[in-house]
């Protein structure tokens, strides 16, 4: 079985490149412009092969509730990449990080308010 995550966004061009950056991915289309006026899909992938491959659907809603399904991001610093995300665009949710169940994270928003953790064990 393999996992992809789809995530549903209203600008393309904002929030590929937030998540290019954030996580190093690489993105895929099939159109020969870089954000085509008809371009509703888009892909990531992480050139390591490793995580899960994220699929960008372009929706004319905006989100209207919390996300009932999160990435969580295992990083070895969570205040370092905290800091990263945010001058990405990202808006910080957590002041100080929640410490439970032997983890710590600090939840953010993307640019387009979807939750996202940025997660290390509690010992680091």
């Amino acid at each position: 079985m393999r996992i992809e995550v789809a995530i549903d966004i209203n600008d393309l061009e904002l929030m590929i490149t937030f998540y290019e950056n954030l996580l190093g991915y690489q993105t895929h289309h099939t159109d020969t412009e870089r954000y085509g006026p008809d371009q509703i899909y888009y892909s990531a992938v992480d050139p390591t092969g490793l995580g899960p491959k994220l699929i960008f659907q372009v929706v004319p809603e905006k989100p209207s509730a919390k996300n009932r399904i999160h990435l969580d991001l295992h990083v070895s610093d969570i205040e370092e990449q905290a800091l990263r995300a945010v001058e990405l665009g990202a808006t910080r949710i957590d002041e100080s990080p929640i410490t439970e169940a032997g983890s710590r994270w600090i939840r953010l928003a993307d640019p387009e308010g979807n939750v996202f953790c940025l997660v290390q064990p509690a010992s680091a």
